[in-house]
């Protein structure tokens, strides 16, 4: 009885390998094509990186940019060429399932590491997009300074306290950006305040001609002085002027020499720069001074 179960079993396990074996040598050449195709797509995935890397490192000033896309161009070509050799050797089933394994592997890792692909993605868009390069001074939010170094997560920028920030690309892509190093020049505003005893257009004339007169002034013909304000103590003007940035005068720089400058000029015209002036008025209305307002005996003992 023993021995009758064992032969059943035994000649299962034979049918079954032969089975199995009738199929491999028809399948076989079917595998060596397989092969073949897999190797070759590993072959050309390789090439096509190579070709691929060099373009884009043409294209984005960043080189991990250009690696990271060579690299899944070469992963998307190999895959390509795994599920044709699946095919080939019947196993279409298997790329069904492996596709969506995959599907809902990537879901699982884009919810996992949601911060790490937006700065991924971030960092790349703003790679194709450049709208700052490496040596730029950029303002974005809280930041302002030289840009240091552009990564695939985060861009680190020097500010101009002489600190480095780290800063994620999703915060730079989300916000405005001002990129003071594309034009290559910025405006200065100087508010000023002169007396009203004084001329205004005498003033607009003289600080034009003084500021003019600096080489770090540029576009000349725009250098502008207006009228802002009536203040308490003064007329308030505004004071404006361009100046190449970055360049060899910085923006502190010109700052102070202007300003030195409209107050030199200023005194040399006689023109003054008023002290904070308070006129105590008496009465309801106004008008009235001290003396007329006390009574008649205090201002005779007085």
């Amino acid at each position: 009885m023993e021995f009758d179960v064992f032969n059943r079993f035994w000649e299962l396990i034979h049918e079954k390998l032969q089975i199995w074996i009738e199929l491999g040598i028809k399948l076989l050449p079917n595998v060596f094509l397989a092969i073949v195709i897999t190797i070759l797509f590993i072959f050309i995935a390789k090439i096509t990186s190579r070709v691929v890397v060099t373009l884009l490192k043409r294209l984005f000033d960043s080189e991990q940019i250009a690696v990271l896309l060579a690299s899944i161009f070469k992963i998307i070509i190999i895959s390509i060429g795994g599920f044709i050799a699946l095919e080939f050797v019947g196993l279409s089933g298997t790329v069904t399932s492996i596709l969506a394994g995959a599907g809902i592997i990537g879901l699982a890792i884009g919810f996992a590491f949601q911060d790490m692909t937006e700065n991924l993605i971030a960092g790349i868009v703003m790679g194709i997009r450049k709208p700052f390069l490496i040596g730029d001074i950029v303002e974005a939010d809280d930041v302002f300074g030289t840009i240091r170094t552009i990564n695939l997560r985060n861009t680190i920028v020097e500010t101009f306290s002489g600190q480095l920030e780290i800063v994620p690309n999703k915060l730079l892509f989300r916000n405005i950006i001002t990129n003071y190093s594309t034009l290559g020049i910025r405006k200065i505003e100087i508010p000023v305040g002169i007396s009203y005893a004084d001329d205004p257009e005498k003033a607009e004339r003289v600080i034009a001609d003084a500021l003019n007169s600096c080489d770090f002034v540029i576009k000349k013909e725009e250098t502008a002085i207006y009228a802002e304000s009536f203040g308490d103590s003064s007329i308030n003007l505004l004071v404006w002027f361009w100046i190449k940035y970055p360049g060899e005068t910085g923006f502190m720089q010109a700052r102070h020499k202007a300003i030195s400058l409209i107050q030199k000029t200023l005194s040399d015209e006689d023109i003054l720069i008023p002290f904070p002036i308070r006129t105590l008025d008496f009465g309801a209305k106004g008008g009235e001074k001290l003396d007329s307002m006390l009574p008649t005996k205090n201002r005779i003992e007085r």
